[in-house]
């Protein structure tokens, strides 16, 4: 089995503890909080706890080494790890900037090693169901995508809406177009922390004419997280917060001369597995050779360009 070190017990970190120990051989955890490895150590006996990354750099044995620490430290542990001959699956997104996430993708490739962002969603099976009937055709063209990922609080005063919120339907929209936006602006406004986008409404132009658009708020009164598909013939909704109806297709399109029609709808059946452990096992997977580990490593260099983009339209 695959011996794993997870970085970072806050937050995310224990759900990618509880799965690895599931999947592989959990035998380093983390955290420079000491009470927080003193709790991982009861639930985790078998796992060795430390405060210092470089116990983890210098075992030989680790094979792989996840990385769920905050944001502004992910690129400087992950190309720590990458040049000890290290695996590693690093949340998103891996770097702030896109030249980092470029020498990361450079730093994975020359040392032959994994480097795969926690784009959670995309192993989601409700997006991949959005894969599959836009590959299939079944959509027709497709026209456009947005989403809407919105709720009331929590508003963060060191990371804006986009960072926190956009990350995630911005790698939806990437997975699912594979495409890069020639165009990519956002305007936002901070309400609560001066500086500090808590409202951000984001629009991406593709090379191929698609459109793509996102509204990120944490000044919402609904809590929503839906992605919708427009299709020339069909449209898809994926609606996150439904407990059974994750995806709905819509048989509605618009006609050659702008006449309307509309059909039926259909809810395909969805599989209820967990998309953090489909996630996690396909890292896994990748460091037993299986998928295309450059792949994965690009994608994710694709979503910080354009996270990068929308940044700098924000704040132009």
């Amino acid at each position: 089995m695959t011996n794993i070190g997870v970085v970072g017990l806050n937050y995310w970190g224990p759900n990618l503890v509880r799965n690895f120990n599931d999947l592989a051989n959990l035998t380093w955890l983390c955290d420079l909080d000491e009470q927080q490895l003193k709790q991982m150590a009861a639930r985790y006996p078998h796992a060795q706890m430390t405060t210092n990354f470089d116990d983890l750099l210098a075992d030989t044995a680790l094979d792989a080494i996840v990385i769920a620490t905050p944001v502004p430290t992910h690129y400087a542990l992950a190309k720590q790890a990458l040049e000890a001959g290290k695996h590693v699956f690093v949340e998103k997104p891996p770097a702030m900037r896109a030249v980092e996430m470029d020498e990361l993708v450079s730093l994975a490739v020359e040392q032959d090693r994994v480097l795969m962002p926690g784009h959670l969603l995309l192993y989601h099976p409700g997006v991949l169901k959005l894969k599959d009937l836009i590959a299939s055709g079944e959509l027709g063209d497709v026209l456009c995508v947005y989403g809407n990922r919105v709720n009331l609080g929590i508003v963060r005063s060191n990371e804006n809406a986009l960072w926190s919120l956009g990350v995630h339907d911005l790698s939806v929209i990437l997975y699912l177009l594979d495409e890069d936006p020639e165009l990519a602006t956002a305007q936002g406004s901070a309400s609560i922390h001066p500086g500090v986008e808590d409202v951000v409404f984001c629009f991406l132009r593709f090379p191929s004419g698609k459109i793509a658009h996102m509204h990120l708020s944490w000044l919402d009164p609904h809590k929503m997280r839906t992605m919708t598909v427009v299709g020339r013939e069909k449209m898809v909704v994926f609606d996150d917060m439904e407990p059974e109806r994750k995806v709905t297709v819509y048989e509605k399109h618009a006609g050659p001369t702008g006449e309307l029609y509309s059909g039926d709808i259909s809810i395909p059946k969805i599989s209820t597995q967990e998309p953090l452990r489909l996630e996690c096992t396909y890292f896994l997977e990748l460091v037993d050779g299986q998928h295309d580990k450059s792949k994965v490593a690009r994608d994710g260099a694709r979503v910080v360009r354009a996270l990068e983009m929308l940044t700098n339209s924000l704040h132009g």
